[in-house]
């Protein structure tokens, strides 16, 4: 994803637009927990600051995640918006030439710590939910410690 700052650079224009739709592959991927990730929007803007490059994005889309009760393949919509200085980033993802930056790293960095510890898929009608010497408890259900149950008639 380099974009080219050339006429941001020279003064010419005061702001370099990014609109731009990009799929994820499989080897991007590897380390995650994403199943999949694909057309993901990136919108927003690069501009000239006194110092450095502002860039300021949207960034959404959908990730497709295993559900962590079933493992199914479940769709997680996200949307990032980013507004920050680039001075730092410039120095490793500058070009030899100078004239375009490559934003790739700072999408992704952003869309990682998108992942959410937890995905449960909507569907869990296949799923066992109780077995012998277990049962599967979601926080809705009241659950009472038996030994503290005989606490109650003391007072």
């Amino acid at each position: 994803m380099n974009i080219d700052i050339t006429r941001l650079k020279s003064g010419i224009d005061d702001k370099t637009l990014i609109d731009l739709n990009y799929s994820f592959s499989k080897e991007q991927l590897k380390n995650t927990n994403i199943i999949e990730l694909n057309d993901v929007k990136i919108k927003g803007e690069i501009t000239n600051g006194i110092e450095n490059y502002h860039l300021k994005l949207n960034i959404n889309g959908m990730m497709i995640l295993p559900c962590s009760i079933s493992l199914k393949p479940t769709k997680y919509p996200f949307s990032i918006d980013l507004d920050d200085e680039i001075d730092e980033f410039l120095e490793e993802n500058i070009e030899n030439n100078q004239n375009t930056i490559d934003i790739f790293p700072i999408i992704w960095e952003n869309i990682l710590m998108e992942i959410p510890l937890k995905v449960v898929n909507e569907d869990l009608s296949d799923v066992k939910k109780e077995g012998e010497g277990w049962k599967f408890i979601t926080d809705k259900e009241e659950r009472i410690n038996p030994e503290l149950e005989k606490l109650k008639d003391l007072l």
